[in-house]
């Protein structure tokens, strides 16, 4: 079969996934054929009509193509429910319509970041990695959830020959403490929110705040440390204290996921994705995680035989919304 066969017959396709920092491009000129991925500045650009356009009339879009693109599809880290999209994140705001039309496509879809990953899930082959045991059963729903600047949660639910991505809110869940030292800091951050919910503590921020309610438990000096500074001081085994967070962050983590997967009756797997936990590695592995994820007294059995995995895609959003997509121009 030649090359022209493995392409897209309507012409390369637009990939986007906007976040409230970068927004990453692609095109995709056949199944699964990503080239040209770009990473552009959000802040750099006063709407994101102007970020697509940028993108699209760059060297590299142009080498790869010489007709305009027909076909676009985005997913972006806000709630999408109708034709207007207003960013929570960032000062973008915008028309589904009238950004397809500014940008000359045909068809634009714009989807939730998490729906899009969600749809990513069946279509991940080796981009990701077990931890603990567990066999994913046949036709059964995926639970995912995802800690990074907030904690995303959604779900993956079989449908005839296709899913259903589930438009979630889970992270807002209120937190729900099972030992002393999550009393404890349940308790720190009680100081400062009348409702503490699992993305207080499962998020960027949520590390940060780990970490301050242990210091103060421990009445240690509390030095402001960023998430991204706690981290490497735990991976690099030389803060006992920073470890601490990561190990608690790790547990709560465990919980949650756990509570996903019952709720869900998720017996195809619980996948974990966001910008925190790939980067823990090993550590993430050896952590409470997976004992914590069991920890559901009498459905310890049923939580034994469900796997859970780390994403490891590199653009997990992009295979979510070429899968959209493509069903949408299949239609």
């Amino acid at each position: 079969m030649n090359e022209i066969s493995h392409l897209h017959a309507g012409g390369p396709r637009l990939l986007a996934d906007i976040g409230g920092t970068n927004c990453r491009f692609a095109l995709e000129r056949g199944p699964g054929q990503l080239e040209g991925v770009e990473i552009l500045p959000c802040a750099a650009y006063a709407t994101l009509g102007d970020a697509m356009r940028t993108y699209l009339a760059s060297p590299t879009v142009q080498a790869l193509t010489a007709s305009p693109i027909r076909h676009a599809a985005l997913a972006i880290a806000n709630p999408v429910t109708g034709d207007y999209v207003r960013m929570t994140n960032h000062h973008w705001e915008f028309s589904t319509e009238a950004l397809r039309i500014e940008c000359g496509f045909e068809i634009l879809l714009v989807v939730n970041d998490f729906s899009a990953l969600a749809r990513s899930l069946p279509h991940l082959g080796e981009h990701k990695r077990q931890v603990g045991g567990g066999v994913p059963q046949p036709d059964t729903a995926l639970g995912l959830i995802g800690a990074g600047t907030g904690l995303g949660v959604s779900g993956l639910i079989p449908c005839a020959s296709s899913w259903t991505a589930l438009r979630s809110e889970g992270g807002h869940v209120s937190f729900a403490p099972i030992n002393d030292d999550e009393i404890a800091i349940l308790q720190f951050a009680w100081r400062e929110y009348d409702h503490v919910s699992f993305e207080r503590f499962l998020s960027g921020a949520g590390v940060e705040l780990i970490y301050r309610a242990l210091a103060d438990r421990a009445g240690s000096p509390n030095e402001r440390l960023s998430a991204a500074e706690i981290s490497r001081r735990a991976l690099s085994g030389e803060c006992p204290l920073c470890d601490d967070v990561l190990e608690a962050f790790c547990g709560m983590l465990g919980t949650v996921a756990g509570n996903l997967a019952v709720t869900l009756g998720a017996q195809g797997g619980i996948y974990i994705g966001g910008g925190i936990v790939p980067r823990l590695g090993a550590r993430f592995d050896r952590s409470s995680f997976r004992r914590r994820f069991e920890q559901k007294g009498r459905f310890v059995h049923y939580l034994t035989a469900v796997p859970t995995y780390v994403i490891t895609a590199e653009y997990p959003a992009f295979v979510g919304v070429s899968a959209i997509l493509s069903e949408k121009l299949s239609d």
